[in-house]
């Protein structure tokens, strides 16, 4: 058998069906990963278009929305979708009833941006983060905003952000989602606390690794208490690659929380990166490698693989399910061109454009 038919062979993984636990069982392998498309309508309200957009991607074993934003201040692109008032959260009930309506299941993405937050967005004066650490750059799709310096969260106002992930948890149950992605990855607000870069306190919530990780694992933590364990998950990214100053000491911090994670039993853990080739070296290469070495449970792999690539990454045992992204913007079907031996539509940036 020349190569090529073997990877075709080997792709029957993906179609696998595949319990996360004893609440939720997959129909296959593929997940549909988290796509910010900036498409909402007024007051951060889903539309029906986005509901018929979601809808035809449930042939997927999983769909993560777009990030949702837990309340004002997390904003940091235009038109990104809330889950923080009543309307946003029946706007989201017509996204997750097309998605079941069409067989799939759905988690929502809790998102705060910490200090990749911008005051345009919102009333208060300043963005949060774990220290008084600027972000350099503009912000995506709104280039004459310069990133501004954040206020240090209070130990109130980790208090209250805890709770706001809680009651956005709570607000994704009554909107219809299967389940939670907890974003801790991609240089945004949870993520912020567990790298030396962006998180310079010294108070019970810096300095050591045990500290950096209290304010996220609180917030894992109280999800899972308000809609338990089975329906909560969450996306790391242990190497610094955007937004963000690698530094050897994260990989202590990540050590510790992968750790704690283990007892959590969340229904995955997901890598948060663009691209899986690059390496870190205080991870010792991979993310994806250092993942898989340190945490025991469901992963999933993400960063531009190919369904064939990533095929091949689940028999070697590298992760568990394989998250698409661009591929699927551009082939509502892909789950059926898959199945089909079918080519798949190139994506072009044009297509990020509309809601297809």
């Amino acid at each position: 058998m020349d190569i090529q038919k073997q990877i075709r062979c080997c792709m029957e993984n993906l179609f696998e069906a595949v319990s996360l636990n004893d609440t939720i069982t997959l129909k296959n392998r593929i997940v549909m990963a988290p796509l910010t498309r900036c498409m909402t309508g007024p007051d951060l309200v889903p539309t029906q278009a986005m509901a018929d957009y979601y809808g035809r991607r449930a042939e997927t074993g999983l769909i993560i929305s777009e990030g949702a934003i837990i309340r004002p201040d997390g904003q940091g692109l235009p038109n990104t979708p809330g889950l923080y008032t009543q309307a946003q959260i029946e706007g989201w009930k017509k996204v997750t009833a097309a998605v079941h309506k069409n067989g799939g299941k759905i988690f929502a993405q809790l998102w705060h941006t910490g200090r990749a937050a911008h005051a345009h967005f919102f009333e208060e004066q300043h963005t949060i983060a774990p220290s008084a650490v600027q972000l350099e750059g503009t912000v995506p799709r709104m280039r004459h905003l310069q990133y501004a310096m954040p206020k240090a969260a209070t130990t109130d106002d980790i208090t209250q952000l805890i709770n706001d992930y809680r009651q956005a948890a709570q607000n994704a149950m009554e909107a219809g989602f299967d389940g939670v992605e907890i974003h801790g990855a991609n240089g945004y607000l949870l993520d912020q606390f567990l790298h030396y870069s962006s998180n310079i306190r010294q108070d019970q919530f810096g300095g050591s690794p045990e500290n950096m990780i209290r304010f996220p694992l609180a917030v894992v933590d109280a999800v899972i208490k308000q809609i338990g364990h089975q329906r909560t998950a969450l996306r790391l990214s242990p190497g610094a690659y955007v937004n963000m100053e690698g530094d050897a000491r994260d990989r202590n911090v990540f050590d510790l929380l992968l750790s704690q994670l283990e007892s959590r039993q969340l229904a995955y853990l997901h890598l948060g990166i663009f691209d899986n080739s690059l390496t870190f070296d205080y991870l010792g290469g991979r993310a994806t490698e250092y993942l898989r070495a340190n945490y025991s449970q469901t992963l999933i792999g993400v960063g531009s693989y190919s369904a064939e690539a990533g095929s091949q990454a689940i028999a070697n045992n590298e992760f568990d399910l394989l998250a698409i992204g661009r591929p699927l913007i551009a082939n509502p079907d892909y789950v059926a061109k898959l199945k089909a031996k079918q080519p798949l539509t190139p994506y072009s940036d044009e297509m990020l454009m509309e809601l297809v």
